[in-house]
Parts: structure tokens; sequence; C-alpha cells
């Protein structure tokens, strides 16, 4: 085998981390304290926020009152905060504090993001796009984060309008793929066809789907089953 291209180091490892009803804390009540209130509710998780109530900004206040943060703690930290969690958020202005409740979580082997203290976290939170089930994350690795938004916006006004309803689509199809062939021994045969439907048609293409009605939507699933059949048995 000739030599493969060496593999760039320096990054950090991308993942869509599923953290849906699972405990997340978040330490501060100002601004920072917002923002990750947004950003984990996308992900639906089950949001503690540490913070007097005189600490709160009035969009924190707000997410609370709307139910959008499962427990509101209202006192300053306590060590304890710490059980159960999958995840730790800190927003503090009190520097000292920050990296204090960042060393307990190492030591907890508690994955924790210490506000503007880029050696204390094991995460970043990337720019991000959100349509629908499409989510698009960019990353400057803390270089670059005005950048970061620049090439996110870039990269969403080249997409097709209404791209999130054309993924839906697409996942709506592949469900229909798993009806025609449900069998367990079938899925790289399933995926393998719904890839080459992908490639064929092209964004612009499956975005159309977005426009049809209801009844043009069976008839053309009755056209795809036909053609799926078809290429299974190697007819066509």
């Amino acid at each position: 085998m000739s030599a493969l291209p060496l593999i760039q180091g320096g990054g950090s490892l991308l993942l869509a981390w599923r953290i849906a009803n699972k405990k997340v804390l978040i330490v501060g009540g100002g601004n920072v304290a917002a923002q990750r209130i947004v950003s984990l509710k996308c992900a639906d998780a089950a949001i503690t926020l540490v913070c007097p109530h005189q600490g709160l900004i009035p969009e924190t206040r707000a997410r609370i009152e709307q139910g959008e943060v499962a427990a509101w703690v209202d006192r300053v930290f306590q060590d304890s905060d710490l059980e159960d969690c999958v995840m730790v958020l800190t927003a503090l202005d009190d520097h000292e504090e920050s990296l204090r409740i960042g060393h307990l979580c190492r030591a907890q082997n508690i994955p924790v993001n210490v506000a503007d203290v880029p050696p204390m976290c094991d995460f970043y939170f990337m720019s991000q796009h959100r349509d629908g089930p499409l989510q698009i994350a960019v990353s400057t690795n803390g270089q670059g984060p005005k950048l970061a938004n620049m090439i996110r916006t870039d990269l969403a006004n080249a997409l097709p309008s209404r791209i999130g309803e054309t993924i839906r689509k697409m996942g709506l199809l592949r469900a229909k793929v798993r009806e025609w062939e449900p069998a367990v021994d079938q899925s790289s045969r399933r995926m393998g066809w719904v890839i080459r439907c992908c490639e064929a048609w092209g964004l612009e293409t499956m975005a159309q789907w977005n426009d049809l009605t209801p009844s043009e939507e069976e008839a053309m699933y009755s056209v795809l089953y036909d053609y799926y059949q078809c290429n299974q048995n190697h007819a066509c």
C-alpha cells in the first residue's frame, strides 16, 4: 500500500452529543449563561442553574419562568451541586471560583467549560446554524470566534431555501424504505439505495419535494416503491 496522507492533528473532536434529559449544570445567570441555556435546550438537556436571584439578567429569569430551566437553585455554587451532572458550564465573573469549579470537575471526570478560560475547557461552543433537523457548526478552536460566525453565515446563505424541510422529507423516505424492506440484514442495501437517490437528485431537486401536495407525495412514494423493487430485483 502506498503511504497514506498524514493526519493533521491539533483540532477538536467534533461530535453531535446527545444530552436529552440529562442533567447539565450552569453556574451563573448573566449573558453567557443565557446563551448557554439556548444552546442546551436545543438539545433538550435537563438544565440546573445555580445563581442567586440578584445575579439573573432579565433573559435568564425569563427562561426560568418559561420552564426552560429544569431546576433553578437560588444561591451560590456548592460542591455538592456536581452530583449526577454529565456536563458543567461556569459563567461567573468570579475568575477564581470559576477555576475552582473547573478543577473540581476535572477531578471527578465531568466535562467542563469555564467561560473565557480556554485551557479549562474540555469542549467549546461552536457557531451554529439551525434549520429543523439540520445543524451546521463551525469551530476555529478558540482562535477566531467572529470568523467562525462569518463562515457559518456564508455557509447558511449558500444552502437552498427550506433545506431543513427537505431533510425531514428525506427522513420520511428512509422510514418508507424500512417499511418496504424491514429485514435487518438488508440495512446496507436500503442505505445504499437512499444514498444513490440523494446523489442522483442533488439538493436542488430534493428541495422541490417541499412544494408537493400530500396526494403528490403519495404518488411519488408509489413510483419510488416500484423503482426500489425493480432495482432490488435487478430488473431495471
